[in-house]
C-alpha cells in the first residue's frame, strides 16, 4: 500500500526512512515548509509534494507526523481530499483517534500509532525503530492493517483504548522525560561537590546503566538498593539535612516525594521489615 507522510520533522523523517528500508511503496512527503519536505524526501530517496491534495490522492496510507496542535487542522483539510478505504494515522502519544471526527462519513479508517521511543535526531533515530514497541488504537480496519504491517517488520504492537491515551502518555513521559530530570538533579549535586558535568556523567555511567539493566531484566522491587531499602534512617537524615543547609528546597521536595515511592517498593521487597521510622522521616510533617 502506497504510503505518504504529512510532516517532515524528526518523527516523519525517522518513520519514512524506516518504512522505506522495509521495502514499503512510499510516495513521499508534504510539509508547509517545502525545504523540510525536500530534505526528508532526499533523505529517504522519495518525493516531496508541493500540494497536500497531490499527496493525499496518491497515498493509500497517510501518516500525520506534525506536532499535536496541528493534527486536527491538518485532518480537517485531509478529510475533504480523502478517498474511500484510505487509512489515516497520526503519531501522537497523547491524542487518540477521536481527533479524526467525521472519519466514517468520509469513508476512511483512522487510528493513532505511537512508537515508544524518543526521537532525538532527525537523521539517526530511525535506527531505533527496528526494536521499537508500538501502541495503536482506533477503528478496526486501520488498527488491524497497521498492526499486521508493523508485526511483519518484527515490531511488537499493543492495542489500547482511546480513553487510556492520556494515562499511557503520562507513563511514557515519566519513563522518558522525567527520568532525565532526575538524572540532571543528581549530576547537579555532583557538580556542587566539584565535578564537572562531563565528569559527573562519566563517573556515574556504570551506576545508571546497571540500575536500568537490572530493572529491565528483573523488576523494580528486585532491583531496589540504597539507604531507604536498608532502613538506614541516619543516612537519609544526613541527605535531608544537606538539602536544608543549602536551602535547596526543590531537591529536598523531590527527594521526599521519590523517597515515599521507594518506601512502598521496599515494603514489598522486605515485608518483614518495619519502615515506620523511615516513613516518619521522609514524609514531611
Amino acid at each position: 500500500m502506497k504510503t505518504g507522510i504529512i510532516g517532515a520533522g524528526r518523527v516523519g523523517c525517522s518513520l519514512g526512512k524506516y518504512l522505506r528500508g522495509k521495502g514499503m511503496e512510499f510516495a513521499g512527503y508534504y510539509d508547509t515548509d517545502f525545504a523540510a519536505a525536500k530534505e526528508a524526501a532526499e533523505f529517504t530517496q522519495t518525493a516531496f509534494f508541493e500540494t497536500l491534495s497531490s499527496l493525499v490522492e496518491t497515498s493509500e496510507i497517510l501518516f500525520i507526523t506534525t506536532g499535536d496542535s496541528f493534527i486536527v487542522p491538518v485532518w480537517e483539510q485531509v478529510k475533504k481530499l480523502s478517498h474511500k478505504n484510505q487509512i489515516i494515522c497520526h503519531c501522537s502519544g497523547a491524542l487518540s483517534s477521536d481527533s479524526f471526527s467525521g472519519a466514517e462519513e468520509a469513508g476512511v479508517s483512522c487510528c493513532s500509532v505511537h512508537p515508544m521511543l524518543p526521537f532525538s535526531n532527525k537523521f539517526s533515530s530511525y535506527q531505533q525503530l527496528e526494536h521499537a514497541f508500538f501502541t495503536v488504537e482506533g477503528q478496526d480496519y486501520a488498527v488491524n492493517t497497521i498492526t499486521e504491517l508493523l508485526t511483519s517488520f518484527g515490531n511488537e504492537v499493543c492495542r489500547i483504548d482511546a480513553a487510556a491515551k492520556p494515562r499511557y502518555h503520562a507513563a511514557a513521559s515519566i519513563l522518558s522525560n522525567q527520568v532525565i530530570a532526575v538524572l540532571d538533579t543528581g549530576y547537579r549535586l555532583l557538580e556542587e561537590c566539584g565535578f564537572t558535568r562531563e565528569e559527573a556523567v562519566s563517573a556515574t555511567a556504570a551506576l545508571v546503566r546497571s540500575n536500568m539493566e537490572n530493572v529491565i531484566s528483573q523488576d523494580c522491587v528486585s532491583s531496589l538498593t540504597g539507604p531507604i531499602e536498608r532502613g538506614d534512617t541516619e543516612t537519609v537524615a544526613k541527605h535531608l539535612a544537606c538539602f536544608q543547609e543549602n536551602h535547596d528546597a526543590e531537591t529536598e521536595a523531590l527527594y521526599r516525594l521519590l523517597g515515599q515511592r521507594l518506601i512502598a517498593l521496599a515494603e514489598r521487597k522486605n515485608p518483614d521489615r518495619d519502615y515506620t521510622k523511615m516513613r516518619e522521616l521522609v514524609v514531611e510533617s
